[in-house]
């Protein structure tokens, strides 16, 4: 079954590189129903996946010049306590109980992924007041209300990550669009830095207390590494919000199936 894992990483790599959002949600229950995982464990594994496939995919945009590394940085920075708790509050979760919370979370993602691509902001990052030249951190000096809005974001984000395994690319694309003010190019890359960020902290706590499948990761992880590159090579010549659309009916489905084969196991 283990073969499984390329074309499903391919679909997520494919999802980050495109969308910068999205393909993360869709591991967890692809590991659960596909392979057979324990929800846990899916949730380490994912973690792992998530943030190899996140920095393999941040390296296109990066050469094209879509990551804000600072803004990035300062994002991912504000996510620590959240990551952290996350990761904690985890263990203490029944599986059953932890599979419904995701996915009513991928119910959320899917409406965000639609509203945000219907709510792009119209100011370029070069000329807004915070994705231009001075960058996050010397905007929040002078706008204390932007600094308390990335942390929120921030830990939210790194409590998204700790918690269920996943990106939250559906949060950060926004924050950084519409708050920060970066293109939509731009904070999908960022995002994947910010991602990566939330990943290795999230790692911290899981680390050493169960064995890893690295059979599985390197299989998804490559096939991944492979869609996100193609993705976001694409980025800027598909029409992102038809594909957003389409993955937001997918992950809609993936949700309910969730819930019903969840009911029917307790």
């Amino acid at each position: 079954m283990e073969f499984l894992a390329l074309p499903l990483g391919l679909l997520v790599g494919l999802s980050l590189g495109v969308l910068g959002a999205g393909g993360s949600i869709l591991i967890v229950p692809m590991l659960v129903y596909v392979l057979g995982f324990e929800p846990k464990a899916a949730i380490t594994t994912s973690l792992v996946v998530v943030g190899l496939v996140s920095l393999g995919g941040m390296v296109t945009h990066w050469r094209a010049g879509r990551v804000r590394v600072g803004t990035g940085i300062a994002f991912g920075l504000a996510g620590i306590l959240g990551s952290l708790g996350g990761s904690y509050l985890n263990r203490a979760v029944d599986s059953n109980i932890l599979l419904l919370a995701f996915a009513g979370l991928m119910l959320v993602a899917a409406w965000a992924m639609v509203r945000n691509r219907e709510a792009q902001p119209s100011v370029p990052a070069s000329t807004s007041a915070t994705g231009g030249r001075i960058g996050v951190l010397a905007a929040a000096r002078v706008e204390p209300a932007l600094a308390a809005k990335v942390v929120v974001a921030g830990s939210t984000v790194g409590f998204i990550t700790g918690f269920f395994g996943i990106g939250g690319g559906f949060v950060i694309v926004p924050a950084l669009s519409v708050v920060l003010g970066l293109t939509m190019q731009q904070a999908a890359g960022t995002s994947l830095l910010v991602i990566a960020i939330n990943v290795a902290i999230a790692l911290g706590p899981r680390l050493g207390g169960e064995a890893l499948p690295w059979e599985v990761i390197v299989l998804f992880t490559v096939a991944g590494l492979v869609g996100a590159v193609v993705g976001s090579g694409i980025a800027g010549k598909v029409r992102s919000e038809l594909l957003a659309r389409s993955f937001a009916g997918l992950i809609v489905v993936i949700a309910i199936y969730t819930v019903v084969r969840t009911i029917i196991a307790l």
